[in-house]
């Protein structure tokens, strides 16, 4: 069996089957891996740390330690993307074509990097806040961003489910870190419980992709079903349908979505943030390169079953958003609509809708975490003052956080001078260009919906008679509001992200563009 597999690799000699003949193992070149390994290793040093040191590690050097560890993470990623642009070099692979080192993989690790360092900045503050001690929450979330990251680079099925398994395990345990919280940990094992069965649904379509070509390898995969051409193969259709199920889960398209409300209000609010930024790009980095990349054959018969997510997800989101009174439940809404934006950029399947994808992944990771940043802040000690009503006197009380908090919605919403503008107009430009200008306009009728939303939450801030009566709630005072410095650094580099990027879209733009995927 072991020979066997051995022998699918690329460059395994054929011998290697033979009795006797010594084992084939792939050659592995450690730098092309350095962004996932530092964040597995910074991860593991934290661990041992705390195990080692009488006292704990101090909450400052783990809140610290994570953002140098995320900020190294992003460095190594530079000369690798260095290498891939170089036309004398160009993107390559690694772990016997397993993992592919390319623009795609490199961007979207930049992408869970910085989300790391954003939330770890929250953590700090929140933590103390919390009187919750230890460096598990730091760990697992570095964990968990390894996974993505690993997902991001997979060339292979079961390297894909590894990254996801990694992901999910530690993000589980993160839903339930507020002990003393029952909704976190009633959001912990609704998330486990669904967890699982997603990865079931996953694993199981690995399995009938596998039976239905004989490999887990995507480049093998995408060789095997060119050259075959389309036949009627239920295996393998039973098999996408299962991988997409899986990927739904994680992704919170409808109607794989009905975690995601709970979730996100049960589960301590920075663990909220990462969840709606890294974990969602991890997602998708996957499905894209399963669909788009390897299943480029069989377009016609999975991206009609995207365009139903899509648009499920685009009106579900909206319509579930806007009769919410719960701003965290109104941003897991809202995070499922635009799970259905950065779809309709799948349903695309070209380089324009890769690009569009990353580019709203980016964007929306500054968005997401800077609204959560402001609800961090505003939940208070205990985590529950998260209704539309507890915006209250926030304009009076912290007027610099209550007009972050509008850039951030205004941006989801897509007005212009923000980021979400252009990452809306690059996935409706995709979706038109591919000749799918239907999706288009149902995108656009979606934005003009969950605009309500975000107009209702503005509204709760600066005329709260409009959710509560007058005396019903009262104001929240600055005293009540304390302003950790952490959480005002990383509001401050998401609100300075979503503008810059608004008014000089080409910085992340040429990015994306050069974020080619090639398969080992």
């Amino acid at each position: 069996m072991i020979a066997t597999v051995l022998q699918g690799l690329p460059g395994a000699a054929t011998s290697a089957t033979q009795a006797g003949a010594p084992a084939v193992t792939p050659n592995v070149t450690w730098g092309y891996l350095a962004p996932i390994l530092i964040m597995f290793g910074g991860a593991l040093l934290l661990l041992l740390l705390g195990a080692l040191m009488p006292n704990g590690v101090p909450r400052h050097v783990a809140s610290f330690g994570t953002v140098v560890v995320g900020l190294a993470s992003m460095a190594s990623g530079v000369p690798l993307w260095l290498r891939i642009i170089d036309p004398t070099r160009g993107p390559t692979s690694a772990v016997a074509g397993a993992v592919g080192v390319d623009g795609f993989s490199v961007f979207a690790y930049w992408v869970i990097a910085a989300a790391v360092v954003l939330v770890a900045l929250l953590f700090h503050g929140y933590l103390a806040r919390e009187g919750l001690e230890g460096v598990e929450p730091y760990a697992l979330m570095m964990f968990s961003a390894a996974g993505a990251m690993v997902m991001a680079s997979a060339n292979d099925l079961v390297v894909l489910f590894i990254g996801l398994e990694i992901l999910s395990l530690a993000a589980y345990t993160l839903a339930a870190m507020h002990r003393r919280r029952i909704g976190s940990l009633e959001a912990g094992l609704k998330y486990f419980i669904l967890g699982a069965a997603a990865s079931a649904f996953l694993l199981y379509g690995i399995a009938l992709l596998y039976g239905a070509t004989g490999t887990t390898s995507l480049g093998a995969m995408r060789t095997y079903l060119d050259g075959q051409g389309l036949v009627s193969d239920n295996l393998l259709l039973g098999g996408i349908a299962m991988v997409i199920i899986g990927l739904g889960f994680k992704v919170a398209a409808v109607p794989f979505h009905w975690w995601a409300p709970d979730v996100y209000q049960g589960s301590p609010t920075p663990v909220t943030a990462f969840m709606a930024s890294a974990i969602k790009a991890g997602a998708f980095a996957g499905l894209l390169r399963l669909l788009v990349v390897a299943l480029p054959a069989y377009r016609g018969d999975w991206r009609p079953v995207i365009e139903v997510l899509a648009l499920l997800s685009l009106f579900g989101g909206a319509f579930g958003a806007i009769v919410q009174t719960d701003v965290k439940r109104m941003l897991a809404y809202s995070s499922i609509n635009h799970a259905g934006f950065i779809l309709v950029a799948v349903d695309a399947a070209s380089a324009q809708g890769i690009s569009a994808a990353l580019f709203y992944l980016a964007v929306y990771s500054l968005m997401t975490i800077g609204a959560f940043a402001v609800v961090t802040v505003i939940s208070r000690e205990g985590d529950g003052h998260t209704s539309l009503a507890d915006l209250r006197g926030l304009p009076t009380a912290r007027p610099a956080l209550a007009l972050a908090l509008v850039v951030f919605v205004l941006a989801q919403a897509g007005v212009p001078f923000t980021g979400g503008f252009f990452a809306k107009f690059g996935v409706i430009t995709a979706a038109v260009d591919a000749g799918h200008w239907w999706m288009g306009v149902a995108a656009m009728v979606s934005a003009v919906v969950s605009a309500f939303l975000y107009l209702r939450i503005v509204g709760a801030m600066y005329w709260p008679s409009d959710e509560a009566e007058d005396g019903a709630t009262p104001a929240v005072t600055r005293a009540q509001l304390p302003f950790p410095r952490t959480a005002g650094i990383a509001l401050g580099l998401c609100l300075v992200g979503v503008l810059i990027i608004g008014i000089f879209p080409g910085l992340i733009t040429n990015l994306t563009r050069q974020a080619t995927v090639i398969l080992g």
